[in-house]
This record gives C-alpha cells, sequence and structure tokens, in this order.
C-alpha cells in the first residue's frame, strides 16, 4: 500500500527521530577507552548540528557561495537575484562581511543564524521566494582562522548551509587551498559546480569534474557568463545559456517541493559520515583491544593451570580421609545388608580389632594399654583430620605472590596503554596495592569453598556408587559364596548325619564337618569378602581421584574468572560491545541514506563516501 505524501513524510521524521535516540543511547554508554571518547565527541557536535537541521526542516533553504578570490561569486548572486546587491570584484576579496539576501515574506528570526554577524539584505526577487543566498568570504586568503576574521566568519556559517554553488574559473579551479576547504564544508550538504566568465576562459568543466571526482560525485556542472545574464534579468529578458539551467535548477528543483527531502538527506549524510569516521578509527584500534584479551586470557589460563595442578595435590594428600569419609557415606546410604556389613567392618576394623582385644585382657594394666591404644588412634584420627583443614587452609593463599602480582601486571601493563584504556590499576607501575587488593578478593572464601566442595563430592560420589544396580551385583556376588557355604554346612548337619540314614537313603550317617573344614571355609569367606570390598573400594578410589581434579579445575576457575585484572577485562568487552553498537548504529544509518537518495541524487553533487573517510 503506497503512502500519501504527508504520512511518508511524518514517517521518515519518526525514522529520524528514531536514529538520534539511539545515538544518543549510544553517547550516554561510554567505555574507557580514547577512540571511544573521541567518537562520541564528534557524534555529540553533529547532533548539535544535525538538531539545529531537524528545526529548520521547513523554513527556506540556505543556499551559499563558495570559491575563491576574483572568482565572480559576488557578480553570480547579482545575476541570480537580478539587482546589484553585492560589490564585485575580479582580483581583490571582496566581499569582507557575508551578505544574507532574503525575501520581504519569509522571518529571518526563524532561520537559526546569527545575524548579528551579516549583512542582511530584503529583496523582493522571484528566486528569494524559497531560498536564502549567502554570498560568503573567499577562503582563499591570507587571514589565518581567528574569531574575527573572514575565514572564521566563513566556517561558522558553512554548517548553517544546505547547498554550496561551488564558483571558480578557468585559473582557481585546482587550487589546494580552496579543496581542502570544501573538503570540510561539502559534509551534510549539496553542492553546485560553476564555472563562471564564460566570457574569456574556456571551458575546463571536463577536465574539472576528473579532478574531482575521486573525492565527489558530480553529475553536473553549469559553464556561466554572470555579467551577461545580469544585463539579461535587468533588461527583463530570459537568462540564456548554461545560466538559465542554474536558474531552473534554484527556483523550481531546490523549491519548497523539494526543501524536505535536500534537508533529510543532507541530515542523514552528516551522520553517516561522522559515524564512518568513528568506525575507521574504531577499526585501526581495535586490534590492540582484541591483543590485550589474548593477553588477559593467556595470564588467566597460566595462572589457572598452576593453581589446579597446586589444589590437585594439596587434596590427593588427604586422599585416604577422603576415602574413609566416603566410605562412610556409602555405608549409611547403602542400609542394612551382608555386604554393607562387610563394608562398615572393613572401614571400622581398627576399633573392631581393638573392641576385641578387650575381651582378652586379663589384668587392668593390659585393659589400660588397649585404652591407650585406642586413644592413640583416636589421636592420631583427630590429627589428620586437622591435617586436612590445614591443608585446605593453605589453599586459601593460592600462592599468588608479589613476583606473580608484579610479572602479570609487566605483562599486562604495555597492552592496556598501547590499547588506549584509562585504568588506575597501571597509574603507579610500583604500587602493588591494587593488585593485592584483587588477589585478596579472588582469595577470599575459598577454604569455605573447598570443604564445601570436598563435603558436596563425597555425598555426590556416595549417591553415585549406590545405585540398585551397584548394590544388587555386590551383594549377588557375596552372597553366593555364603549360600554355597550355608547349604554345604546344612546338607551335612540335617541330611548326610541325621535324616539320610533315617529315610533310609544311606546305609549309615556321615560324620559333622569338623574344624579342618571351618578354617578354609572362613578363610576363604575372608578371602572373597577381601577381594570384593577391594573391588568396590577401588572403584570408589578411581572415581575419587577423577573427581578430586576436577574439584580443582572447577573452584580455580570459578574462583579466577576475573582473573586478576576485572576492571580491564570488563573495559575490553565494553569496547567490544560498544564497536558492535556502532556498527549497527552505521549500518542503519547507510541503509536508511539509501532510502533517501534516489529522491535527490539529481539535485547536485556530494561527497563520497569513501573520501570522508579518508578525511
Amino acid at each position: 500500500m503506497s503512502l500519501t505524501p504527508e504520512l511518508q513524510q511524518l514517517t521518515i521524521l519518526a525514522e529520524i527521530d528514531d536514529l538520534v535516540l539511539r545515538l544518543r543511547r549510544w553517547l550516554n554508554d561510554a567505555p574507557a577507552w580514547a577512540p571511544g571518547r573521541k567518537a562520541r565527541s564528534l557524534v555529540l557536535k553533529i547532533l548539535d548540528r544535525v538538531n539545529s537541521l531537524r528545526i529548520r526542516l521547513e523554513s527556506p533553504l540556505v543556499v551559499a557561495t563558495f570559491g575563491g578570490t576574483g572568482t565572480g561569486k559576488s557578480t553570480l548572486v547579482n545575476a541570480l537575484i537580478g539587482q546589484e546587491a553585492s560589490a564585485s570584484g575580479r582580483q581583490r576579496p571582496t566581499t569582507t562581511m557575508p551578505i544574507l539576501l532574503v525575501h520581504p515574506d519569509i522571518e529571518t528570526t526563524a532561520l537559526g543564524l546569527d545575524l548579528s554577524q551579516f549583512q542582511v539584505k530584503t529583496i523582493d526577487a522571484p528566486v528569494l521566494r524559497d531560498l536564502i543566498i549567502i554570498d560568503c568570504p573567499d577562503p582563499d586568503t591570507s587571514e589565518t582562522a581567528e574569531s574575527s576574521s573572514n575565514l572564521a566568519r566563513l566556517r561558522s556559517i558553512l554548517p548553517h548551509c544546505d547547498v554550496l554553488l561551488y564558483v571558480s574559473t578557468q585559473q582557481k579551479y585546482r587550487s589546494a587551498r580552496i579543496a581542502e576547504e570544501l573538503a570540510d564544508a561539502a559534509s551534510g550538504c549539496r553542492l553546485v559546480f560553476v564555472q563562471t566568465h564564460a566570457e574569456q576562459d574556456s571551458d575546463v568543466r571536463e577536465d574539472w569534474r576528473k579532478s574531482l571526482a575521486p573525492e565527489y560525485q558530480v553529475p553536473d556542472m553549469f559553464f556561466v557568463d554572470s555579467r551577461r545574464a545580469f544585463v539579461e534579468q535587468v533588461q527583463g529578458q530570459r537568462p540564456s545559456g548554461d545560466f538559465s539551467r542554474l536558474l531552473e535548477l534554484l527556483t523550481n528543483q531546490l523549491g519548497t517541493s523539494r526543501r524536505v527531502a535536500i534537508r533529510r538527506a543532507n541530515l542523514i549524510d552528516l551522520l553517516e559520515e561522522a559515524l564512518t569516521v568513528c568506525r575507521s578509527d574504531y577499526d585501526r584500534e581495535l586490534p590492540a583491544i582484541r591483543k590485550l584479551q589474548e593477553v588477559l586470557e593467556q595470564q588467566r589460563m597460566k595462572l589457572r593451570d598452576t593453581l589446579t595442578t597446586q589444589l590437585r595435590d594439596e587434596l590427593l594428600v588427604n586422599r585416604n580421609l577422603w576415602e574413609r569419609r566416603l566410605l562412610s557415606a556409602v555405608t549409611n546410604i547403602w542400609g542394612v545388608s551382608p555386604f554393607s556389613a562387610v563394608l562398615r567392618l572393613y572401614n571400622g576394623l581398627g576399633g573392631f580389632i581393638a573392641s576385641f582385644s578387650l575381651f582378652r585382657a586379663r589384668s587392668s594394666a593390659q585393659m589400660a594399654l588397649i585404652g591407650a591404644v585406642q586413644g592413640a588412634r583416636w589421636l592420631k584420627s583427630r590429627v589428620d583430620e586437622q591435617g586436612a583443614d590445614s591443608s585446605l587452609e593453605r589453599l586459601a593463599s593460592f600462592g599468588i605472590t608479589d613476583q606473580h602480582l608484579q610479572e602479570s601486571r609487566m605483562v599486562v601493563s604495555g597492552y592496556v596503554h598501547s590499547a588506549g584504556i584509562d585504568s588506575e590499576e597501571f597509574s603507579n607501575r610500583r604500587d602493588l596495592n591494587v593488585l593485592r587488593h584483587q588477589a585478596a578478593t579472588v582469595e577470599s572464601q575459598f577454604l569455605g569453598d573447598a570443604r564445601r566442595g570436598i563435603d558436596e563430592l563425597i555425598e555426590q560420589l556416595a549417591e553415585r556408587n549406590c545405585s540398585a544396580r551397584t548394590r544388587f551385583r555386590y551383594e549377588i556376588l557375596f552372597l553366593l559364596y555364603l549360600v554355597f557355604l550355608i547349604g554345604r554346612i546344612g546338607h551335612n548337619f540335617f541330611w548326610s548325619s541325621f535324616l539320610a540314614p533315617i529315610v533310609g537313603n544311606a546305609a549309615q550317617a556321615e560324620p559333622l564337618l569338623t574344624i579342618d573344614f571351618y578354617i578354609p571355609a572362613m578363610i576363604f569367606l575372608i578371602m572373597w569378602s577381601a577381594m570384593l570390598v577391594l573391588s568396590y573400594t577401588w572403584r570408589l578410589r578411581r572415581g575419587l581421584s577423577a573427581e578430586i581434579h576436577k574439584l580443582a579445575q572447577s573452584m580455580v576457575e570459578t574462583r579466577i574468572s576475573d582473573g586478576l585484572f576485572p576492571a580491564i577485562d570488563h573495559v575490553c568487552q565494553g569496547v567490544i560491545d560498544d564497536d558492535r553498537r556502532l556498527t549497527e548504529l552505521l549500518e542503519r544509518t547507510s541503509r536508511f541514506r539509501r532510502e533517501l537518495a534516489a529522491g535527490v541524487e539529481f539535485l547536485g553533487g556530494q561527497l563520497r563516501q569513501s573520501a570522508s573517510q579518508k578525511s
């Protein structure tokens, strides 16, 4: 469905407002990075100009003359309005004060210009009904850009202009000084190229076009005789030659119907140029940021590998204690069963032997000796527990020495400054207080995490190794021998030695099994139980070693996830996010510019985008 012109205009204005809003949000979220601040400073200045253009969308277009001394700018202006409004001259700079030519029906206070800087002349000329013409000072004077100079006045006027009439001659069209000023002035406005002095100079438009082509889009050029056109205007005749085409362009194609389209295109051109310059700066500086990220990751990996090995070794020193805890947790989960009884017996074998020895005591001295042995065992167990805790306490320091901190700082510092990142951490190369504070933060709560991690690991392993399938397998294997043993004893006791002779299945009763049977049977029972227990504990030990390694790695990664330089990491990530946002803004602006370009492409030349990137 096609939109009405009014609705289409409102839609485009809404798109502009949304783009400006996104840019302002981007301005308020700057990383601590020098190119980021520079980019925002540039875009902020552009947005101030955008606001001025946004307010003036419906006001008459501002057309300014631009060219070197003696190129006939004032003569061209006089010919356009058909009156002697500006003094003209061929050699010296004639226009020293900008002249503002405006129609009587136009309210000058709504133009957004500092009228005190102009000679304002109200003239009732047809060409001024939809335009405001400014006869500007020359850019190739010998003056510096001081606040009161003509060059400074020119530079203050150009940002308010919508169209520049770039006036030149056969002698001036290759002037380097004028080309330099034009490159700064051409941003955000349309260009109309006019060669004057047609009555005496040769037509150099083709060569002029070739010299401009690398930096400007030049759809058309005009070769005019301003003096002849002025006489024709005064006599009431229609101007002839290219001057007629130029007047047609100013009065019709730059009229009210095209005013808003031109300003919109100029506005978006200006935004795209600013964002393109920012994009170019980012592309030049981002490799240093990515290199810094690589260095930070290398330092983090180095620290992680060292601390993982240290933590794993410290935990494995007390593996026997963790195994006993794990076996106790297993028996608690397993419940009451034949094989769990064997596991309990194995886990408390020392206590069981000591308790059994009490029954062999024959005197108070022997009982005291057994009690002393049992007390020594308990004391050793407590010492082992405390040793494990002290081992975990040693882990809390992580071994992050000042030497390691200084080495990491020296490696990272140079890359931080090369990347243009502002960081107080590197303001004083010999001050390690910030790094020590960060190291303490890394080390904080690590002791609690280690203890809690061991407890959780034991619980998880106990549950994993007490599954129904595992319990069923070990219980069946253990009961196979018990069933055989009980069956053999029961068969001898009830059948072969008692019932078989009674029912006549045997001629005489077999003798009961003697101690020669029970001793080997108990030995094989112990051996079978030991084999199953060793198999199960080996399974637990293997899982415990693997989980301790994983625990060490995960704990170190958790504690050093930000490394020793979290602020630098945060800035680097902020720069990468900022680069992505800038790319999105530039792509959106470029797409919007292409949508608007078709409607204003024929209106005049403009600065190429590649040229704006170079500038």
